[in-house]
């Protein structure tokens, strides 16, 4: 790496570190975050020009970065392995904060709020998965838990599974939740058919479905919204 590229040579507030002491984190672009985390350069490269090399893999989208593994994060030439763990970790922490800042919530009250809880959940997949919100008589939260996970195109979900976790939780309400990957938000048949056993199992036990989502990273589909429940 020719010297004078060194951030280290750069005038201190344009380095990522001091720029974010100077100014803070929200003044830092994406690329300069990640610089951070990436914390050196190579012989050819700074930490900022291998930042921007991963983001550029990701589409320059954060949402297309989260779902970057670590293998994939080491295809970037100078990402090694701690690297790409570091970034993966830091990625991690996000997707946590996000989902804890939806469990806070004391009560569940509408399909944009259940969306916001699910979603950090199934959004960084790149397979399908079924998610279960149970709640009590109240709408208020009880747990969350992904009960299946599949391929690409498709998971199974075992409706005595959701139910008999619904009685151990003493739920009394249910929202369940799968993603499409490919970003089609639009129910299939089988999406259809499994919501209609779903109620009609679940009503036996005097337990309600309130609503099915179908989160992409286009959004999500509501079959409550929609009038399919």
């Amino acid at each position: 790496m020719n010297p004078s590229n060194s951030i280290k040579n750069w005038a201190e507030d344009e380095r990522p570190r001091e720029k974010m002491l100077q100014k803070g984190a929200a003044a830092l672009t994406d690329a300069e975050l990640l610089a951070i985390l990436i914390s050196s350069g190579t012989k050819e490269k700074s930490a900022l020009d291998l930042a921007r090399e991963i983001l550029a893999q990701a589409h320059n989208h954060l949402h297309e970065l989260g779902r970057l593994g670590i293998l994939e994060l080491k295809k970037t030439k100078g990402i090694g392995e701690a690297r790409a763990i570091t970034i993966a970790a830091a990625l991690e922490l996000g997707r946590r904060r996000q989902l804890s800042e939806g469990i806070q919530r004391a009560t569940i009250s509408s399909s944009k709020e259940a969306a916001e809880i699910i979603t950090p959940l199934l959004q960084d997949l790149n397979h399908e998965a079924f998610c279960v919100i149970y709640l009590n008589h109240a709408n208020r939260l009880i747990r969350q838990e992904i009960v299946s996970s599949g391929g690409l195109t498709g998971t199974v979900a075992d409706i005595r599974l959701i139910l008999k976790n619904a009685l151990l939780q003493n739920a009394s309400q249910v929202i369940v939740a799968h993603n499409h990957p490919s970003g089609n938000l639009q129910p299939s048949t089988a999406d259809k058919e499994l919501t209609r056993k779903l109620k009609e199992a679940a009503s036996v036990m005097d337990i309600k479905l309130l609503d099915h989502l179908i989160i992409s990273p286009a959004g999500f589909f509501s079959f409550s919204d929609n009038g399919l429940i």
